[in-house]
């Protein structure tokens, strides 16, 4: 195919691959990596788990050292995207200058959804999503005493099991009935309520934060809807993201709760492509439209895409898979067990050592595990083939998983 210059908005794990990928690919011409953050390419799932916890600097979190990218030839562009002309194939960047492109690829990501209370502007009203934000954080734990979690999802339990292990207090305040309810069981959700209780964590369910209360600048701490208040010197922000679809819209292009692509990952320009947490893709896998906020669908998505600009058009079809590290508990996802019916659980939960399949109509669609890396494997390696396990052989912990691989 002919070869063009491509040019990358986002330099999160989806734009950083895409990049490194080209080069990997053998493609020639002008790569420009579009990086709107102060820093090098950086590493996303440590900043809630060990940076937050104080191992190792920013550099530690680092892609590549700088001379990666002179040595790939891949221009580093530190400057924001502001507006795409599709017509002369052009990107405006916030600076005035303008980047030419054969194709585009937006790896836009997500950013944080914000609480809309009084005084959620507060200095010490903090979110984690960036470095900048886990940094300050970092900095913050130091010296708080009670800090008050809003939102139970992967984010908000991380940091308040690092939070509560540097000796602070610690309250979630969580709208659902359970905690992490949008992307677990009920038996994972069980789990993990227990263990962060028993590490002394209070965990509200089933009620919303109505204000933020202060004395000058200062958090004194929040106020719930059932009339409770919980004194706090810090707010920490967890409540979900949304997709960076505004430069999309802007051009032209279709979003939803993403930008719109198809299974390939095309837009319906054909010299654009979007990838990663901002996209809203097809999927044959699961019949459907999907946005999936993960490392693996980001890198999957820009590998699939690096191909297809150097000659090898395939489908994306990956097979999604999670983790979240909460204390000392690892848990690891693979599948979607979204829609699920039935749950066998293999394993000992008395031990920290379990499993929760997940099926659908009698076809396992997904499997969570706890401290259980090799259930995990099998699930992706299981689930890749799409295949099953019938639930009587994942419930009998005498059943052999590899011999269901054969």
């Amino acid at each position: 195919m002919t070869q063009k210059t491509v040019v990358i908005v986002g330099a999160g794990h989806a734009g950083y691959q895409v990049a490194a990928s080209l080069r990997q690919h053998g493609f020639a011409e002008r790569v420009c990596l579009i990086n709107d953050e102060a820093h090098l390419p950086y590493q996303r799932p440590p900043l809630s788990k060990a940076y937050l916890k104080g191992e190792g600097k920013p550099d530690s979190l680092m892609f590549r050292p700088d001379k990666f990218y002179r040595d790939q030839n891949i221009e580093l562009i530190a400057d924001r995207a502001a507006f795409i002309d599709r017509a002369a194939q052009k990107v405006l960047l916030a600076s005035g200058a303008f980047l030419d492109y054969g194709h585009l690829v937006l790896a836009t990501g997500a950013r944080n959804r914000l609480l809309d209370l009084p005084n959620a502007n507060l200095p010490d009203v903090k979110y984690l999503r960036i470095l900048d934000e886990s940094e300050a954080l970092r900095q913050r734990i130091a010296s708080a005493r009670h800090v008050a979690v809003i939102g139970a999802g992967f984010i908000g339990l991380e940091f308040a099991a690092t939070a509560r292990a540097k000796g602070l207090e610690v309250d979630v305040i969580e709208l659902g009935s359970r905690v992490m309810a949008r992307a677990v069981t009920a038996e994972i959700s069980e789990y993990f309520q227990m263990r962060h209780t028993s590490a002394g964590i209070r965990i509200h369910l089933g009620v919303q934060a109505t204000s933020i209360e202060n004395a000058d600048e200062e958090v004194s701490g929040v106020s719930l809807s059932n009339g409770h208040h919980i004194p706090a010197d810090l707010v920490v922000v967890g409540v979900g993201v949304l997709p960076n679809v505004e430069i999309a819209a802007e051009a032209g292009l279709s979003v939803a709760s993403g930008i719109i692509v198809n299974e390939h990952l095309l837009t319906a320009d054909a010299n654009i492509s979007a990838i990663g947490d901002c996209a809203l893709f097809a999927s044959p896998r699961f019949g459907g439209s999907l946005r999936l906020e993960s490392v693996q669908n980001a890198t999957d998505q820009a590998r699939c895409v690096a191909a297809r600009l150097t000659g090898d058009d395939k489908i994306y079809d990956g097979l999604p898979w999670f983790w979240s590290d909460q204390g000392d508990d690892k848990l690891q996802i693979a599948g979607l067990t979204t829609g699920y019916d039935q749950v066998v659980v293999r394993g000992d939960r008395a031990a920290r050592s379990f499993s929760a399949f997940c099926y659908k109509a009698g076809q396992l669609v997904g499997i969570e595990s706890v401290n259980r890396a090799a259930d995990h494997v099998f699930g992706r390696k299981i689930l890749g083939m799409n295949r099953s396990i019938e639930p009587e052989k994942a419930a009998d912990a005498s059943f052999d998983l590899k011999s269901a691989l054969v």
